[in-house]
């Protein structure tokens, strides 16, 4: 995974020999734990106990029944979670500045780390992604700040509390605070209690930068905050008035008085509450608003975060991380504030837990109804009716039980001029480069 990745990558920085096993690695990961020389084993097998490590690091993708997992558990080896290990060996005695929040955190993660390299701070950094500013998600870093993407899922099978309360941050932002992952939150309390945790670790000299517009955030705070709050959006004392309509130019306004002004090649008004959250999470580290706009100016933002990965006779093909009905909508209404009247086709994997579970059945729909069509992978471990749940949309949703008929569906279908969003936090069974192959195939 991801995280585990970056984990990887941090220990190998450390002086570590690093070697590790997942099922399935595909890129970006796969492509930067290949260069950076971390040796991956495809799959769980026992046989690997021969390898003798001084400690196993566990992902939260292990539990118990995992071939490798018992031999360790029979053999008494030692082992660990990776929340804990960052924790303990690479931010103890570090300013931690930690992103959470149910969507966002990979952006705004990535946009701090930009500003305080632009700063000349060099900061550490572990983050869900592949920033295109350093070309690697996670980095040791020579100086004092670490910025972590703090993840509310859970930490490991032995440890059920959320990643990030391992991490103690100085500077905390949160993003927002929505129901996702109901694989292990039965209901939007228990997310919430997770929260709580987290604020219980920000020392009194910290920061808690937080929406002011969100009413669960809110709910949060008034369980018990013990450090000074900052708030920002609507409302809020930090605020962003948007100087263009696709997002491409705002200004940051404190208190209603002008503190600095952003031209960036990123969309959205979701990208513009992202980028303010950066800089206030950033002046708390005690970086100027007018010098973190100016770094926004040239940051380039985050690998399949609307990555435009192919144009294809006018046919513009992107990939985006998109997966929770919020982060689809929010997508699409960036492109079509840039894109106008353009068509706008959607690909959508409906693959993560909470989505297999049906907690998004009702919200997905509307949710595309920004594209002009929509292609959806139907999957068979759906336990809800996804045909139901797509009716608002009407003959604009195209159903579609395999890969295969959605690449010929939508290669029929695409003509110059459009515009294809590719939607999935996983590899969508190798969709992206069939899907290219097809478009040139048939239109290049």
């Amino acid at each position: 995974g991801t995280f585990m990745g970056g984990v990887a990558q941090l220990a190998l920085a450390a002086g570590h020999r690093v070697t590790g096993c997942d099922s399935g690695v595909y890129p970006p990961m796969s492509d930067l734990l290949r260069s950076a020389g971390v040796d991956v084993i495809d799959g769980y097998g026992a046989e690997q106990m021969k390898l003798a490590p001084d400690l196993f690091v566990i992902g939260n993708v292990v539990s118990r029944g995992n071939p490798l997992m018992e031999a360790i558990l029979e053999a008494g080896a030692p082992f660990v979670s990776g929340p804990q290990w960052i924790g303990e060996n690479l931010l103890r005695g570090r300013w931690v500045l930690a992103v959470a929040g149910t969507h966002g955190k990979t952006t705004v993660s990535a946009m701090l780390a930009a500003i305080l390299e632009h700063a000349g701070l060099a900061p550490g950094f572990l983050i869900g992604g592949v920033p295109l500013d350093f070309g690697v998600s996670a980095r040791a870093g020579a100086a004092a700040f670490f910025v972590i993407e703090a993840d509310e899922y859970d930490t490991a099978f032995f440890d059920k509390r959320s990643k990030f309360v391992h991490y103690r941050p100085r500077t905390l932002a949160i993003n927002n605070i929505e129901h996702d992952h109901a694989d292990i939150f039965p209901d939007i309390a228990s997310i919430l209690r997770q929260f709580h945790f987290l604020l219980r670790t920000v020392p009194g000299s910290g920061q808690v930068v937080h929406p002011a517009d969100d009413e669960r955030v809110r709910r949060v705070l008034e369980m018990g905050c013990w450090s000074e709050r900052v708030s920002f959006g609507p409302g809020g004392e930090w605020q962003a008035r948007l100087e263009s309509e696709d997002g491409s130019a705002f200004e940051v306004v404190h208190r209603g008085s002008p503190a600095g002004e952003a031209r960036w090649p990123l969309i959205g008004e979701h990208n513009v509450r992202n980028a303010l959250a950066a800089v206030v999470a950033a002046r708390h580290a005690g970086i100027p608003v007018a010098q973190s706009c100016a770094a926004l100016g040239s940051f380039r933002s985050v690998k399949r975060r609307l990555e435009r990965i192919g144009l294809i006779n006018q046919i513009a093909v992107y990939d985006d991380f998109a997966h929770h009905p919020s982060a689809i909508a929010a997508t699409l209404e960036a492109l079509r504030a840039r894109l106008g009247r353009q068509r706008i086709l959607a690909v959508l994997e409906p693959r993560s837990n909470s989505m297999r579970l049906g907690l998004h059945r009702d919200t997905l729909g509307p949710a595309l109804g920004g594209a002009d069509e929509a292609w959806i992978l139907e999957p068979r471990n759906l336990t809800w009716d996804l045909r139901r749940a797509m009716a608002s949309l009407g003959p604009r949703a195209h159903l579609c039980g395999t890969v295969e008929a959605i690449i010929d569906s939508l290669a029929d279908s695409a003509r110059p001029g459009d515009h294809v969003v590719i939607m999935s936090n996983g590899d969508f069974a190798g969709l992206h480069p069939r899907l290219l192959e097809a478009l040139e195939a048939k239109h290049g």
